[in-house]
């Protein structure tokens, strides 16, 4: 796949020019002596420069009843704010853009995507009385985006939501409960909510670039330890804090009370790194992720490999 030996030459490249000097004519105004980073060499290009990932800003919406381009089983991000109309972030969208800069109602969002982790969070952009507005910065930490805010060119890690590089290092962000679930079975609950048309980028949407990458053995990219205790590196787990649920129990099981928290599996959602074209990938199916009071709550669905990388003493939920 030409994909995979572009990344490979990206990572054969990179280690040697992971120094901040090489950096400052792309980013003069990041502080790069504030950092939580211990070795520059963690940080290595995605192949994208700055913004060469075009984050999107203002997108438009309409009702889920007049959507007709959007395969049922393809995956969405799902948002629901209270008091507002619930919003569905296609990630036939987000594979490309990989963040939505959004706002609903009075709360500004970023709806974010990272493929190579296949990590899909939303934040609140409030962060110390600003309102930040994110980009991609072409930069992988552990396969994982790195966000970089235009109001202070400080980088973000997206799998944890906490600035690594800059003025904002050490902040964190605040996670908004969101999820993935598939096209129809958002549209079951909600046939009036919006969802989020299609770009005026020219790109292949509803393809998937990285075709078969979550039937890899390795992640690609990536240099660090695989996880623990025989689970494949690019299994999906159900991160909730610094805990994970691998996704074949999840599967297995259906409903998975413990810890707090409750997680509901169904099928019915398409995996966006499978097959060449999203809406034919195979059935991964979809979470939800609930508090004792029927809460949801905030939490990713990510491969093992990213899990074990920034939770390297998380707690592992396997069952019995």
């Amino acid at each position: 796949m030409r994909f995979i030996a572009a990344l490979m030459i990206c990572f054969l490249t990179t280690t040697a020019n992971a120094d901040p000097k090489f950096w400052k004519n792309e980013w003069p105004n990041t502080d790069f002596d504030n950092t939580s980073v211990p070795n520059w060499v963690e940080i290595m290009s995605g192949g994208p420069p700055k913004d060469g990932i075009p984050a999107l800003s203002d997108p438009q919406f309409f009702t889920a009843d007049k959507e007709t381009s959007i395969g049922g089983a393809e995956p969405v991000i799902t948002v629901e704010i209270d008091g507002q109309r619930p919003r569905a972030y296609p990630i036939r969208y987000l594979t490309w853009h990989e963040i939505v800069n959004d706002q609903i109602g009075g709360v500004p969002v970023a709806v974010t995507f990272c493929p190579l982790c296949n990590s899909g969070l939303t934040f609140d952009r409030r962060v110390q009385g600003r309102v930040l507005t994110f980009g991609v910065s072409g930069k992988l930490r552990n396969s994982d985006m790195v966000m970089y805010d235009r109001e202070t060119e400080s980088w973000w890690q997206q799998a944890i939501g906490t600035g690594i590089v800059g003025e904002m290092t050490g902040v964190e962000l605040k996670q908004l409960p969101s999820w993935m679930e598939s096209w129809d079975q958002y549209k079951a609950r909600h046939p009036e909510g919006l969802v989020m048309g299609e770009p005026a980028w020219n790109r292949a949407y509803g393809r998937n670039p990285y075709q078969g990458y979550d039937r890899s053995h390795r992640p690609f990219l990536y240099s660090g330890e695989m996880p623990p205790h025989g689970i494949p590196p690019l299994m999906r787990v159900v991160r909730v804090g610094d805990r994970a649920w691998p996704m074949d129990r999840l599967a297995s099981e259906g409903k998975v009370s413990e810890a707090g928290v409750t997680l509901s599996w169904q099928t019915g959602q398409a995996s966006a790194l499978d097959h060449g074209v999203i809406a034919k990938g195979r059935d991964v199916g979809s979470v939800r992720v609930k508090d004792k009071q029927g809460r949801d709550l905030p939490h990713d669905v990510m491969f093992a490999f990213a899990f074990h990388a920034f939770w390297p003493n998380g707690e592992w939920m396997r069952g019995k």
